[in-house]
Parts: structure tokens; sequence; C-alpha cells
């Protein structure tokens, strides 16, 4: 058996992808599904959709390929984090449509979690902030709305779980009610110290611990698929959120390496090792990927527009006709023009935690047109991707490096134009690596190492192969009168 074949279900689209023995693609296939919007600020996907297109994708890779499944010798899974389902046992049928990690209809139940004080006990424990983000009151939410369902959750008849539950639910014929410690830490109801589900947190927010799925580590025995979906029983030998996936990818496996994943927003993860890091700084603090025992915590920052202010420069303002034209652009910008984009469209994500916050732009004058926009629109990237680092620096004291490389993936990473401006206002190296596509790698790297097809982590990093590194130029005086400039336009911004 010679390969592993990766599931990546993302937020807009579930992906399949055929690795080789030497972590090479060698078929993929793509396929996205609807997004439904019931009301202003809920976002939900039909389960159905969700499980149709990773069947089908899954097939339609084995099929490109021109493998048996038989050569096959393991399944990863990767999959959009926070995103929450709820189904029957017996049936396998989600009993409401899947509340997606975007959705905002829980924020008054983070309320009055906050106003009964209870969110120095949640973060401390989760590591993660009190917001609707988070899967677990979107599964109380779901419990509380459907007539009966709490009744029957209580009695054992209905199973939480966020998408990769789902999926290995769905794969293995409902053997396995399983997930892993990354998807886990990120539900609001799991012990990030323990390893376990909290039964004080479940309490709280009303969910019942008999609905939650078992956790393992990253690599482990998740179950094996029924044979009537690929003709042959596969093991699912690894699973990791997406993020954590990227940082798996990335070969991030000592403490102070850190990838930034640059999609529709932008993630940032830092490994701090062994120990988990309370952040002053309105971080999250989570687990980055357990294996062989050893467990490795992050913390994290969420950028909620990235790659979308360059699709608004698109569809918005329609000053590109395609995204990879926005560096030529901005690159053709007066560069004695001082023009802030702050891209708080949704509210800004950390180290601010502004929901209310709206997008705005300063610094505007007469001779202000298409280039400056392009530039102010990639410039708000990489000043919010500075705020993250410096937030991370500053949580982990005195053993974060002054200089941490940061390894970047994600389509943004297309544009040199932005990586070299993300190197100068870092004032820190980027490496963009030979392999983009690290979510789902870091999920069939997984995958293969449960199988014992590739090799342990050390060894896998050193494959990690560089395409490029971008060396900052920029000198201090102009990105120190950049960011001050860039920082003044925030605090115009935020409203708390």
């Amino acid at each position: 058996m010679t390969y592993v074949l990766a599931i990546d279900q993302g937020t807009t689209s579930s992906r399949a992808a055929l690795f080789d023995r030497k972590l090479a693609v060698v078929a993929s296939a793509q396929k996205e599904f609807p997004q439904h919007f019931p009301r202003s600020g809920w976002v939900e996907h039909d389960p159905e959709d969700i499980w149709s297109s990773t069947l089908k994708v899954c097939r339609a890779a084995i099929r490109k390929a021109g493998v048996s499944a038989s050569e096959i010798a393991a399944i990863g899974v990767t999959n959009q984090r926070e995103t929450t389902v709820v189904w029957d046992r017996t049936t396998g049928k989600a009993i409401h449509n899947a509340i997606v990690w975007q959705d905002r209809r829980v924020a008054d139940a983070c309320a009055r979690l906050r106003e009964a004080g209870h969110e120095a006990l949640i973060q401390r424990t989760s590591g993660l902030l009190l917001d609707p983000y988070f899967s677990g009151l979107k599964a109380a939410w779901i419990l509380d709305r459907i007539p009966g369902a709490r009744r029957r959750a209580e009695r054992g008849d209905l199973a939480f779980g966020t998408i990769d539950s789902f999926l290995i639910w769905r794969l293995t014929g409902g053997a396995s009610h399983v997930t892993d410690v990354t998807n886990a830490s990120r539900t609001m109801l799991f012990d990030i110290h323990k390893g376990a589900w909290d039964e004080e947190i479940c309490r709280l927010i009303n969910v019942p611990i008999n609905m939650l799925p078992t956790v393992k580590e990253c690599v482990a025995d998740f179950g094996s698929s029924d044979i009537k979906w690929f003709g042959k029983v596969l093991p699912i030998r690894g699973v990791a959120g997406d993020q954590q996936a990227a940082t798996v990818g990335q070969a991030c496996f000592q403490p102070g390496m850190a990838k930034s994943t640059y999609g529709t927003g932008c993630f940032a993860l830092l490994n701090t090792g062994a120990k988990p890091v309370a952040s002053r700084n309105k971080l999250l603090t989570t687990i980055a990927y357990q294996i062989g025992g050893e467990r490795a915590y992050a913390l994290e920052g969420s950028i909620f527009v990235a790659g979308a202010a360059v699709q608004w420069l698109r569809d918005g303002l329609k000053i590109i006709r395609k995204a990879a034209d926005s560096g030529n652009l901005a690159a053709a910008a007066d560069p004695t023009q001082a023009v802030y984009l702050v891209p708080a469209f949704v509210g800004l994500g950390a180290p601010h935690w502004d929901p209310e916050a709206r997008g705005a732009i300063f610094g505007l004058t007469r001779n202000s047109g298409p280039a400056e926009f392009a530039r102010a629109a990639l410039d708000s990237v990489c000043f919010q991707t500075l705020d993250l680092i410096e937030a991370m620096r500053a949580d982990w004291g005195a053993e974060a490096a002054a200089e941490t490389v940061l390894r970047v993936d994600g389509g943004m990473v297309a544009s040199d134009w932005t990586m070299q401006r993300l190197a100068d206002l870092l004032a820190a190296p980027v490496d963009k690596p030979a392999m983009l596509e690290t979510t789902v790698l870091g999920a069939a790297y997984l995958a293969g190492l449960g199988a014992g097809l590739y090799p342990e982590p050390a060894t896998f990093a050193k494959s990690w192969k560089r395409d490029r590194r971008f060396k900052p130029k920029l000198k201090p005086e102009p990105r120190a009168a950049a960011i001050a400039g860039w920082r003044d336009a925030v605090r115009r911004t935020l409203t708390n």
C-alpha cells in the first residue's frame, strides 16, 4: 500500500487528494457546496451537502489517480473548525443544519455567561475567549430549538460533533464517534490542560457530556471506512483541524516556529511547546497537535479579513479583474500617500476582538485612486499580521525570538509584492514553501505516519522545502511611520 487519501473539508468546498510515498500529490478533486444565510449573522451548511461532496471528491481523486483502493494505506481528515452538527445516532441524520464557525447567533448566550461571571473559568480551562465563534454554545442552541432534542440528547440518542466527527461517523457507518484533540480544543467544552471534556463547563453551557465524541491524538485509530464507500475497508489514521493541519504541513514542530495561512481570513499559530501560554493580549491558547503522547500547544490569532479585502477590490470596487492583479496595482501606488484601510467589514479579530467595529479608510487625498486603494488593502493584511505577531511575542515573553521566521501559505502568498511588504513590516524573514497546499498535506502526513508510511516528525521536518525567502528591506524610520499611521487608524475605528 503506497498511497494516502487526504480529505480537506472546508467552509466553501470539499477537497480530496491522493499522496504517494514521497508525499507528492498524485491526483486531487474539489467540489463547492451551497452556503445558507437564514438570517443576518447566521451561516449554515446542509450536512448532507458536506457528506455527499466529500464522498464524491474522494472517489474522483482515486479514479483520477488510476489506483485501486487496495493500494491506499490510510485516510487523513482535516476540516473547517468550530462548525457544529448534532445528529441522530440511529439514523445518522442531522436534526438541524450545521451551524458554521462564522455564525453569530449565540452572541446573547455569550453575554449571559459573561455577566454571570463565568468567562475567567472558560478561558482558563479551554484557552478560548467567550465568543460565538466556538462550538459548544451552537450545540446547546440546537438542543434548545428543536422540539424534544434536549430530552433525546440526555437519553443518549443524539451525537454532537465538529465536521471531522460527522464525516468519520458517516465513513465508518456509525461505528466511530470520535474526534482529535485539536478539534476538541475549539469547542469551549474541552480542558486543554487535562486533555478531557470538562464536566463543569458542559453543565454551564448545557451540553450533555454523553453526546460528545471520544477524543484521540492526531495520529490514532479513528476507525475504518465501510466497504461500500470505496470497495475496500480503509483505516482512518490522522485527524486535525484545518489550521493545525497547516501547522503540521509547514513542519512547525519546534517551539518558536510560526505559520500564517492567508485565505478569506488569516490564521497565525505560534508553537509554544509542551506548556500552554495564557494570553494577555486576547489571543487564543489552543492545542497545536498531539503525536505519540507528546502534546504541543500554540498561541493563535485570527484575522477576519485577509483575502476578502482583495475580493472587495475585485467585486465591490471593481478596480481589478482578478485577485492576481492586486500586487501589480499596489506597486504602482504613489509612495508619498499614506492611505490606510481598516477592513473591519465583520468586526475586528485578534488582538482587538471588537465585533461592532466597521471598515474605514483614512488618509485619502484628491489624488488617491485605484492603486492607493489596492496598496491599502494589501497593507491591511500585513499590518494585521504584525499585530498578531507582536501580541504573540509579548505573550510568550523572553523565550520569543526577536526575528521569528514566519512560514506562510494560502492564496495570497502568490503575490510577491504582498509577501515582501509583509517581511518589511514584520522586520523578519517570510518563508514561502514549495508545497503551498499545506493543510491537506498535514492531514496526509498524519495519516501516513499512523500507517507507517511516513517518517517521524523530525525527519519529515527536514524534507520541508522553501520556495523563496522574503527578507526585510524597509529602513526603520519609514517602517515606524507606517506602523504609527496604522495604529492611529485602528484606534479611530475601535468601538470598545
